[in-house]
């Protein structure tokens, strides 16, 4: 097991929702902050530089990767990080960017005990099959297409598989919800959880906790009687939204 995983839905009101990180971190620790640099890296490492700090004691330390480039996971090792905040942006960038260590840096964290936080892009990657964007589904408009993150179709690749759910972020802000409960209803993805901004997941096995001032859905798969008249069933997606403050489950769902 890695020092712990929380997944942030985006925003920059609630300082808090770093807390999970940061206590993992052990309390003035030196956290990494892996962003993909567009040619402002060091105007968005001061932006989530400062939102650490107001969380709490720590020391973040920019680690920036071209667009284009790749992550080298064993820095973590080389360096002794405390804890890795893997920040925002286009998210197909993000999975480029960590293709080339997709199962190298799970087992960096697993044996150094290094906690992980995922912000925006960094959520959606933890899952093992990521939801990068899209906003149509064969055509069909599934959330607005300015939340598409460059791509058409809703797109799923490879994560770093830190959690078996998929992620998706900004729901309410957003819209994403949909999103990702037609990924789960087609079976592109086993189930997951859509983050609103300002808020937090802090996973721990088979449970969650919610933090800061949003809420995360839970979208799991469903079935039920074609509406058609035929025999068979036809799939579907089930919501719960959790507030904060309350526990969500998140082991594997039976298949139906």
């Amino acid at each position: 097991m890695s020092g712990g995983v929380s997944l942030i839905g985006g925003g920059w009101d609630a300082p808090e929702v770093y807390g999970p990180l940061l206590r993992a971190a052990g309390g003035g620790g030196r956290i990494g902050c892996v962003l993909v640099d567009e040619g402002d890296g060091e105007e968005q490492f001061a932006r989530y530089a400062g939102a650490l700090r107001r969380a709490g004691k720590c020391a973040p330390v920019a680690l920036p990767v071209p667009v284009g480039g790749r992550f080298e996971a064993d820095v973590l090792v080389k360096d002794g990080w405390d804890g890795i905040l893997v920040c925002g942006g286009l998210t197909p960038a993000y999975q480029d960017v960590f293709a080339g260590c997709l199962e190298r840096l799970p087992e960096v964290l697993a044996e150094r005990g290094i906690p992980y936080a995922g912000f925006s892009a960094g959520a959606a990657l933890a899952a093992r099959r990521a939801v990068l964007g899209g906003w149509l589904v064969d055509g069909v408009p599934v959330c607005p297409p300015d939340t598409a993150e460059d791509l058409e179709e809703v797109e799923v690749r490879p994560g770093l598989g830190l959690v078996p759910f998929a992620v998706d972020v900004h729901a309410a802000q957003w819209g994403t919800l949909g999103r990702l409960a037609a990924a789960v209803s087609r079976g592109a993805v086993p189930y997951g959880v859509a983050l609103d901004e300002n808020t937090v997941l802090e996973v721990d096995g088979e449970e969650g906790r919610v933090g800061g001032r949003g809420q995360v859905h839970l979208v799991r798969p469903a079935t039920e009687p074609s509406d058609d008249g035929r025999d068979g069933l036809a799939a579907g997606a089930v919501v719960r939204s959790y507030a904060p403050g309350e526990s969500v489950p998140l082991g594997q769902p039976p298949l139906p």
